[in-house]
This record gives structure tokens, C-alpha cells and sequence, in this order.
């Protein structure tokens, strides 16, 4: 079940994971939550998200698999002043909480990067109490899509899905998550997907400026340099073909993601 989380927690990476939102990034769950419901965010990164589900629900715990990693989510729920969150440190293979404790448990781009997403959504569903939600979301980076087809961001592509499967994750995840619910025992699943879009000028400057920075020091460039995958010249050379495709008029990028929404 061993797996190492590819992007790590550069700068760089934050400020992509510090845009998003519960709107943005868990639209399919927010009709069906309650102000009475508490909620397990399962890899709750830097706490956007999750302070933003706190103002839904009643009580939020948010887990991380490591403390320091978990602070990340302490700095933002404390910075909002929000009073119904607790934290935890849990491996999401074996959670450590008694069966039927949560009315949601929710997980955003997290198991693309275990080594079981199956059994991490059993236990997820162990969690839950019964009529309870188990909700997922991923991107599967095979199925993003861009223009102009700029061929050093076909090799960013490449690279990215070596380097994570290389670390125990799957990348094209968000294909896979209706199949590993099932898998998982769920009966009652809907599954469907949704979007994110860079097209503005100011969006393709954020994204690809986050993209030629994140290429080359973050813990995926670390990993692709120690394995051999890619050269420092070769990371150079995928960071201007971000900044390249940042500065097309036309530029336009679609990142497709899965979505299940499980009754436990």
C-alpha cells in the first residue's frame, strides 16, 4: 500500500492547491450537504477546501498523513477563525476511527496517489454511517487537453505519468474511480465529471507560470532527476514550453476530472 505523494509541498504546488475551493473543486457534493452533518476530509492539503466545508456542515476533521503536512490546513482554519474543525493524522488505508462515525467523507485529488484506492474507499465507507456519503474526486492527467500542442508540454504529459506511477499512484485516476467504488462494495454510486478551464491571458500566466516553476523544483522534479527520468536541461526545456503556451493568444487548457458521489 506504499506510495509516495509525487508533487510534495513546494511553493509552487501550494499556490495551485491554495486556489481551490469547495465550488471549484467539490461542486457535485455541495447540494447534499447539511448544516447537521460532520464531515472527514481525507488529505485536506492546504485547507481551502476544507475550511470552506466547514461552513457547511456542523463539524469538519481534516487528516493528513503526516503533521506537517497537517499544519497546512491548521494555518488556513485558524486564519478564517473557524471554530468546528479538529485535526488528525490518518493513513486512509486504516482510519482510525470506529465504524459508522462520519455522515461525509470526502477526498479531493487524494487517490490518484495511494498504493489501494480500493481499499482506502472501503475504509472510507467502514467510516460512514449508513445512508452516509462517501465522495471522491480526481483528474486524469491523460485526459487533459490543450492549445496550441506545444510538443514539450506532450513531454511534461510523459514525464508526469512515469514519474507518478513510478511512485505507486495512477494518474489517469479519475477514469478509474466509478470501477474501484464498485470494487469497493458500493451499490449506490453516481458518477459523473467536471472541469477546470485556463484560458484568460491572467489564467494562463497563473498556470503556466506555476507549471515552469513547479517543473523544476518540486518534489515530482527531485523524483524525475534521481530516477533518471529527465535531465535538468529537459526540465528547462518543459518549463518554457509552459511559458510558451502561457503567452498564446489562443492558449487554452481543460483539466477533466472523475467524480463519485457513493452511499455507504
Amino acid at each position: 500500500m506504499d506510495a509516495v505523494y509525487t508533487h510534495g509541498h513546494h511553493e509552487s504546488v501550494l499556490r495551485s492547491h491554495r486556489w481551490r475551493t469547495a465550488e471549484n473543486s467539490a461542486a457535485y457534493l455541495l447540494p447534499h450537504l447539511e448544516p447537521h452533518m460532520s464531515l472527514l476530509d481525507v488529505g485536506s492539503g492546504p485547507g481551502t477546501i476544507t475550511a470552506d466545508l466547514a461552513g457547511l456542515v456542523g463539524h469538519v476533521t481534516a487528516s493528513e498523513v503526516t503533521a506537517e503536512a497537517l499544519e497546512l490546513a491548521k494555518a488556513e482554519v485558524t486564519g478564517r477563525g473557524l471554530a468546528n474543525v479538529d485535526f488528525a493524522v490518518a493513513d486512509v488505508h486504516a482510519l482510525p476511527y470506529d465504524d459508522d462515525t462520519f455522515c461525509v467523507v470526502h477526498a479531493h485529488q487524494v487517490l490518484q496517489h495511494v498504493g489501494d484506492p480500493v481499499q482506502a474507499l472501503r475504509e472510507m465507507r467502514r467510516v460512514t454511517k449508513p445512508t452516509g456519503y462517501v465522495a471522491a474526486r480526481d483528474s486524469d492527467y491523460s485526459a487533459f487537453a490543450w492549445y496550441p500542442r506545444i510538443p514539450e508540454l506532450e513531454e511534461w504529459l510523459a514525464l508526469y505519468l512515469t514519474v507518478a506511477r513510478g511512485n505507486g499512484g495512477e494518474p489517469d485516476a479519475g477514469r478509474r474511480l466509478l470501477s474501484w467504488a464498485r470494487a469497493a462494495g458500493f451499490e449506490d454510486v453516481t458518477a459523473t465529471s467536471s472541469t477546470w478551464c485556463f484560458a484568460t491571458k491572467e489564467d494562463r500566466a497563473w498556470w503556466g507560470g506555476m507549471w515552469a516553476e513547479r517543473i523544476q523544483r518540486s518534489a515530482m522534479a527531485e523524483k524525475a532527476l534521481a530516477t533518471g527520468a529527465a535531465t535538468e536541461a529537459g526540465l528547462r526545456r518543459i518549463a518554457d514550453g509552459w511559458l510558451e503556451w502561457a503567452a498564446a493568444e489562443d492558449g487554452w487548457l481543460s483539466i477533466l476530472h472523475g467524480e463519485i458521489l457513493c452511499r455507504a
